[in-house]
């Protein structure tokens, strides 16, 4: 049976009176157009806000704990208990980024009933027996299980978080702009325990715990997410985004004839008022794209009959093509780097565990854990980027005091990923000087360190690593990533990223030039 409610008000001027932001917000409505679980508009006081986004937040930092803690050491997995070669395990590695919490479930009973044999098998440096095509099959199952579960959601957790706060109202703008960092604080917290505490237990052999304790935290984090159900906000349904994409195309095609207006004036868009009750937010008319803009000329024929979306469609509509179409070469540039960030990651963790990875006091660091340099460098650069990086950037330059476009950021954090590839390949150079017997070498893994720090968004994918193996392992040789490191030339396949990252960075930072 349906809750009853009483009617919320629709301003925040009551009887005339200005509403108090600091006291309780009663009976008010949300401002933005935000729905609440029934579809009625969602009054403040009882729907969304810090409450609603901290069961996101916590959910955000167990479901990164658990998908990290497999995430990262797949690689070691698949070497020690699947026996896979160096370049299979980091392609494995790659392929899998679905059904969250039954792949973690179906990965722990498979690895508990099938995979560690002999009993204590699994460690650094003590293969497995080898495994039957189903038990593997299975496994590839619980991984690809664990990926779609993670990776379809996660896009959306940080948005429908941020639908919790009104953007309509000043203090819960700025509670907004917050929760965005405080959601990336909650992913790097769940990365952190994952390769410390995880990955250390994980490579004491201790893979079945490892996996269960994944399991529980994907369970823990899916009921708090459930705990906010009859309380978040959310948006009314406006259709979908690949018909509303091509209802553009199709109009401004149809209107090629028709002489766009210089300055925006006389195309179609709805009231304001009726777009929030919609639940669309409506935005202003830009002049890029200016063809595009033949969608949303009224002629005749739509001022006679009922509007329809693929002959006339709305200034807001055609923008958000516009902002799709501006975003594609940044896209293009990033995508690829994405790949390969996961790309080195893997082979990192299997450069750092042919290293000596004892300490003064003879404790081994787990390979997988170097990942916590990488938070730690991110965490620090994001807390000082305005006290400190911006101010030094700008003295610098001797420009404006104003702070890098996202543009320039995108081009550092390129040229930072391509200092990257540089130090990995000297790294890796000297690993092998110091290269001992059985994939093994005396050069600390601590050297490791700065790469880690520098990591950034990569650009290759797997078909660099593919097509690297499949040319450099013909006529018998071994290739440049083969089961033991010390024959290989991961040294190699590093500057071939830094080649392609440079490439990427040349599009990238280049100005685009002016729409007709």
């Amino acid at each position: 049976m349906e809750t009853r409610q009483q009617p919320c008000v629709a301003s925040s001027v009551i009887n005339g009176i200005k509403a108090d932001r600091k006291r309780p917000h009663g009976n008010l409505c949300t401002e933005d157009g935000s729905l609440d679980r029934y579809g009625r508009p969602a009054i403040k006081g009882r729907t969304g806000g810090w409450r609603c986004a901290m069961f996101i937040l916590v959910n955000q930092g167990l479901v990164t704990l658990a998908f990290a803690a497999v995430e990262v050491n797949l690689v070691l997995f698949t070497k020690s208990v699947l026996r896979q070669s160096n370049a299979e395990a980091a392609n494995t590695f790659i392929l899998f980024q679905v059904l969250y919490f039954i792949g973690l479930i179906a990965l722990s009973l498979v690895t508990q009933l099938s995979l560690l044999k002999p009993q204590g098998c699994g460690k650094l440096g003590q293969l497995c027996e080898p495994h039957s095509s189903a038990e593997t099959a299975v496994f590839y199952v619980a991984i690809y299980l664990i990926a779609l579960g993670n990776g379809a959601p996660e896009p959306a957790l940080a948005a429908f978080g941020a639908d919790q706060f009104d953007e309509e109202d000043s203090t819960e703008k700025q509670s907004k702009n917050s929760f965005y960092s405080y959601f990336y604080v909650a992913l790097n917290m769940g990365s952190l325990v994952a390769e410390t505490v995880l990955v250390y237990i994980q490579n004491l052999g201790n893979w079945i715990l490892g996996f269960w304790i994944c399991a529980a935290c994907a369970a823990l984090a899916f009921c708090l997410l459930l705990c906010g159900t009859f309380q978040y906000r959310h948006f009314k349904e406006v259709g979908n985004s690949i018909s509303k994409f091509s209802q553009v195309i199709v109009a401004s095609m149809r209107k090629m004839n028709f002489q766009v207006p210089s300055n925006g004036e006389g195309l179609y868009e709805i009231e304001r008022k009726q777009g929030k009750n919609n639940g669309v937010r409506r935005l202003l008319h830009t002049n890029g794209f200016k063809y595009l803009d033949r969608a949303a000329i009224i002629t005749p024929v739509d001022m006679v009959e009922p509007a329809n979306p693929w002959h006339l469609c709305t200034i807001t509509q055609v923008e958000e093509v516009k902002s799709i179409l501006r975003l594609l070469p940044i896209w293009f540039c990033t995508v690829l780097s994405s790949v390969v960030f996961i790309q080195m990651l893997s082979l990192f963790v299997e450069q750092g565990a042919a290293m000596d990875t004892t300490t003064i006091s003879n404790f081994h660091i787990p390979p997988a854990s170097m990942f916590a340099f990488d938070i730690i460098s991110t965490s620090t650069f994001i807390l000082l980027y305005h006290k400190l990086i911006v101010p030094l950037y700008i003295k610098v330059t001797k420009r404006e005091p104003k702070p890098p476009s996202e543009l320039q950021r995108i081009g550092i954090g390129i040229a930072m990923a391509m200092a990257t590839m540089i130090i990995a390949a000297i790294v890796e150079q000297q690993r092998q000087k110091h290269a001992g017997s059985k994939n093994t070498s005396d050069l600390s893994i601590f050297w490791q360190i700065p790469q880690y720090v520098l990591v950034g968004v990569s650009e290759a994918s797997v078909i660099i690593l593919t097509t690297v193996m499949a040319i450099t392992s013909r006529n018998g040789e071994a290739g440049w990533v083969p089961p033991d490191l010390n024959d290989g030339h991961l040294d190699r396949y590093n500057p071939i990223s830094f080649e392609n990252r440079a490439e990427d960075m040349e599009m990238g930072t280049q100005e685009p030039a002016n729409e007709a």
